[in-house]
């Protein structure tokens, strides 16, 4: 039931990894709703919150090469079954769990495995394969733009949901809700199974010796690290950072957090759509030195509800617009065969930076009482991605044994 007689179509496979990255993103994407109530009620400080967060975000990365390994190898639509439970039972964990220990492990564990099943690695591979590769590039668009409605249209409903039924009821609800859509969704992710053509073929391990004795890729997942390090830590600490400086009213941040969604669907889409015809590696680099900009400007004007809607506007044409230009560059040089495990192994960077990014947050606002040296580190950050995107060859790489393209 979980493999298909041929490729399936573009369109199906859009729409179905579409539903299952906006579940999977937009869940996630809103869990600084929660930063303060779940702390509250447990008495905890903002550090134990931010290391379950912080470790989520580790694990995700992880298990992404994994995950992209079981879905290049098993097919996508078992994966994502996988995922879907996971997602479930981790969000169940965090509505009941109150010990700080196991809520921070086994919501790490949990929602990181989840996340490596259902997000952007595990269904990159079955995007790739799908397209063509004139369009695989505005493809790969098309499913970043996807998470970034996930953004948009989920965190107000999960605010909502925690002001209306109570943080813990609100993660019963969301998590019967990612079972009961991601689950369908996947039937339409199934592939045919793989056959072996004739003649040497590269094996996974090969691929991964490749993939790391090549200077690009290297320098792929240096940049990579930065973008973890500077989106999740403003996604986990926006709200709390602007309660901190005055903002008091929670819409505040909640609008903000859905403009970075809502803007993110265009960054996203246009930055696929570019990544077809100019060198993505000029893209990444212009991405990465302007966000270093938005967020210096940010920090120097006033204060206000109308300069943090700017500011999060700005930093959502910017947001996940990396994605499809880091998965196009890997599928151009490398070939699809292995696209998801390889992208899964460069999201493992994006994961370490933000797992620094979410903890180092809450480790210094607890020890310094603000976010001022986070945000500086956030800047240099992006100069540095900036400078190590500009020589990176986007050239498919030359093979004595033949891989498919």
């Amino acid at each position: 039931m979980l493999t298909a007689s041929r490729t399936p179509q573009l369109k199906t496979v859009l729409i179905a990894s579409g539903v299952v990255l906006t579940l999977a993103m937009g869940v996630r994407h809103g869990f600084g709703f929660w930063l303060q109530p779940i702390s509250q009620a447990h008495g905890w400080t903002r550090e134990t919150y931010s290391l379950a967060m912080a470790l989520q975000n580790l694990l995700w990365g992880a298990f992404g090469p994994f995950a992209g390994m079981a879905a290049d190898r098993f097919g996508t639509a078992r994966v994502v079954i996988v995922g879907a439970l996971l997602y479930m039972a981790g969000l169940l964990w965090m509505a009941l769990v109150n010990q700080p220990t196991a809520f921070v492990i086994g919501s790490g564990v949990l929602i990181g495995a989840a996340l490596a099943c259902t997000a952007f690695g595990a269904v990159s591979g079955i995007v790739g394969r799908s397209a063509p590769e004139a369009k695989r590039s505005w493809a790969f668009g098309m499913s970043s733009a996807a998470s970034s409605f996930g953004q948009f249209a989920l965190m107000p409903i999960e605010q909502q949901l925690i002001s209306a039924t109570g943080w813990q009821n609100a993660f019963y609800i969301l998590a019967a809700v990612v079972v009961l859509l991601m689950i369908p969704m996947a039937f339409g992710l199934r592939e045919p199974p793989v056959e072996k053509a004739s003649g040497p073929q590269q094996s996974i391990l090969e691929a991964t010796r490749e993939a790391f004795a090549y200077r690009p890729f290297l320098l792929l997942i240096a940049g990579y690290f930065v973008c973890g390090f500077q989106l999740v830590f403003i996604g986990v600490h926006m709200p709390a950072y602007l309660k901190d400086k005055g903002l008091m009213d929670p819409n505040v941040a909640v609008i903000a957090l859905a403009l970075i969604g809502l803007f993110n669907i265009f960054g996203s889409y246009y930055a696929g759509k570019l990544g077809g015809f100019l060198p993505k590696r000029y893209l990444l680099s212009t991405i990465y030195i302007t966000r270093a900009v938005v967020i210096a400007l940010f920090l120097l004007a006033p204060l206000s509800s109308w300069s943090v809607y700017i500011f999060a506007s700005a930093m959502g044409l910017l947001w996940l617009s990396t994605v499809p230009l880091t998965n196009g560059v890997i599928a151009g040089i490398f070939g699809v065969k292995y696209l998801s495990m390889l992208s899964g192994f460069v999201f493992l960077s994006h994961q370490v930076g933000s797992f620094l990014g979410v903890w180092l947050g809450g480790y210094l606002f607890t020890k310094q009482g603000n976010y001022d040296t986070v945000w500086m580190i956030t800047i240099a950050l992006g100069v540095f991605a900036a400078l190590i995107n500009l020589p990176i060859n986007e050239k498919a790489i030359v093979r004595t044994r033949p891989a498919m393209a």
